[in-house]
């Protein structure tokens, strides 16, 4: 892939255009990939479904996204970045549109697995666009905002669904949704820039070079590990919520996901930390945190529990925010979609299996364990993170 040379720092008007536009359609798809969790039961009562099989819709999107963005992130080496983040935010719009029209289930689980696929797009493609067009300067501010729209797309997904569920039902709930990501990504098409690199026409050998660097290896560790981590915490959290000795009703108890504004704020930040602090040491901080919010939790204490959720959300969504921003700027220029693919497949195969792992050691030994277990988890991403940083010296 032959490229241009990206400027160290994009001029303050053109690095304001690409940060709103990328952090719009993070919002857009974000906010549709988890929109119908909080819709579940409804789901269960309309489709004759038990909870686990309702719970589909929404595995099988993030299970779609897994296995489809590295290809995408391939192929966007080959047709242009620009071009794959459009097409990712117009239709996961348009199938979010068509999804309260669903006649059955089989049909809407096939309308959320070509939604997961087309979010891959953008959740591939995009952190690469970022390195190309703002340089190392600016990527990790960058990539720190369209992470804090993530986070925001996560939680507005569920809350404006949750929220209109009770009097326009789950396809109205779900269309108000995909009507609030309509105009998130048509902020993203009128705002979002050409890359400054052109097509290219070697994705395989992009893709060796994006699994040759043991930098590169330690950032889709953090990204496994550590969404692994975050993931199972929250699969268990409701249980350990609603049960003794804290014993909150379920609709309390769902507000833990409000935690999630401290990780729009930290994954935001994340980027003055790495100018000042420098990347091993920011990330390495932000793990080490997220195990200490983790550790508050075990705590039979609401106060300690809430706190410890805030605590480790921000640390997650920071540390998070420089793996996923160190790993675009250490890409070469012809691997960018391929690493970009490369972290993005390790955070959802993280998702999935550190999610079923801890939801299953917590079912078996309780909360105290699965503690331990993510503890392990992160410390081992630390490590394997310092070990790569300090193999470069």
């Amino acid at each position: 892939m032959t490229t241009t040379a990206a400027p160290p720092q994009a001029e303050a008007p053109a690095r304001r255009s690409v940060t709103v536009a990328v952090a719009a359609a993070g919002i857009s798809s974000f906010a549709l990939l988890y929109a119908p969790q909080p819709v579940l039961p409804q789901l269960a009562e309309r489709f004759h479904l038990d909870p686990g099989g309702a719970s589909l819709a929404v595995s099988v999107a993030t299970g779609a996204l897994a296995v489809s963005v590295l290809p995408i992130a391939t192929l966007s080496e080959v047709i242009g970045r620009r071009r794959v983040i459009l097409a990712s935010v117009i239709s996961s719009v348009l199938l979010g549109l068509a999804l309260p029209f669903a006649p059955n289930f089989p049909v809407l689980l096939g309308l959320r697995a070509l939604q997961g696929i087309a979010i891959a797009g953008f959740a591939g493609v995009a952190a690469a666009y970022l390195a190309e067009r703002l340089g190392k300067a600016g990527v990790a501010a960058a990539v720190g905002a369209m992470i804090a729209g993530n986070t925001v797309g996560g939680m507005l997904g569920r809350l404006s669904s949750g929220f209109t569920a009770d009097w326009l039902g789950w396809p109205g709930s779900l269309g108000v949704t995909a009507g609030l990501a309509l105009v998130c990504a048509l902020l993203t098409v009128l705002t979002l820039p050409k890359s400054d690199a052109s097509p290219g026409k070697a994705p395989l050998s992009g893709l060796r070079a994006a699994l040759s660097s043991r930098v590169l290896l330690a950032q889709y560790s953090v990204a496994l590990l550590a969404m692994g981590s975050f993931v199972a915490l929250y699969n268990a959290a409701g249980f350990r919520l609603t049960g003794e000795p804290l014993d909150l009703p379920p609709a309390i108890a769902s507000l833990v996901f409000l935690a999630y504004a401290m990780g729009t704020f930290t994954s935001g930040y994340a980027g003055r930390l790495v100018a000042r602090f420098g990347r091993i040491r920011s990330v390495s901080a932000a793990l080490v945190i997220t195990v200490l919010g983790a550790t508050l939790t075990i705590v039979d204490s609401l106060i300690c529990v809430a706190v410890g959720f805030v605590v480790l959300t921000g640390g997650f969504f920071a540390a998070h925010a420089v793996a996923n921003g160190w790993a675009a700027a250490e890409a070469p220029p012809g691997a960018r979609g391929q690493v970009g693919g490369l972290y993005t497949l390790a955070y959802y195969l993280g998702s999935s299996i550190g999610g079923t792992v801890g939801a299953t050691v917590y079912g078996h030994a309780g909360w105290a364990w699965l503690i331990a277990l993510v503890a392990a988890w992160l410390l081992l991403a630390l490590l394997i993170s310092v070990l790569a940083a300090w193999s470069r010296r």
